[in-house]
């Protein structure tokens, strides 16, 4: 510690290394956190269940994907909401957005009725996506929304959703892409940076 004080550029990038890997850990703690708790276990109801994009192929819904409307589909039917709207635009190339596959499985897989499922074909992005999703519930004067994807997007979900005015519940599934320890691990991992990017960068 003598050694660094007498050298006080090194000290200093010695402190900022530190305070970066405590900023890292806790931000990994609690997208640790927000993965383990599911908002419907305390909130019965909400205005919409929105459901985050995921891949799709030509129409069909990938597995990851698949698991989460499945889990929309279960909020819907115990009444946490009479609206599902699921969010997604299309990549260059695809014959079908996100939103519109989604919406066509949930209808035609699942049973749900036709009036109660939207679709929201914007953004290629999860905040993009977002604040469309937003502006629809602004225009028809709604503001709480249970967020389906997968476990560890849920902290920086809710936080993007509450930038935009809406008071955020997180309900996510553990049985899409959060079956095995090693997926986990890479995913509180990327969360971690991706929450810290929003924070910082706003996007």
């Amino acid at each position: 510690m003598a050694t660094l004080r007498r050298h006080p550029i090194l000290f200093t990038l010695v402190g900022v290394g530190v305070a970066g890997l405590l900023l890292v850990g806790i931000t990994g703690l609690a997208v640790w956190r927000a993965a383990h708790t599911d908002d419907a276990s305390r909130v019965d109801r909400a205005d919409v269940i929105m459901v985050l994009g995921a891949a799709q192929y030509d129409g069909d819904p990938s597995p990851v994907f698949e698991g989460r409307l499945r889990h929309a589909a279960l909020l819907f039917r115990e009444g946490r909401s009479a609206t599902v709207i699921v969010l997604g635009g299309a990549a260059p190339g695809d014959r079908s957005s996100e939103a519109e596959a989604g919406r066509d499985w949930l209808i035609g897989s699942e049973g749900l009725p036709e009036d109660a499922v939207v679709a929201s074909p914007v953004g290629g992005t999860t905040l993009e996506s977002l604040r469309a999703a937003a502006d629809w519930m602004r225009e028809r004067d709604l503001r709480t929304a249970f967020l389906v994807s997968d476990p560890w997007h849920n902290l920086r979900i809710k936080r993007m959703a509450s930038d935009l005015g809406i008071l955020a519940y997180a309900s996510a599934t553990w049985r899409s892409a959060a079956r095995t320890e090693g997926t986990r691990l890479g995913g509180y991992t990327r969360e971690t940076f991706a929450y810290l990017y929003y924070r910082v960068l706003g996007r």
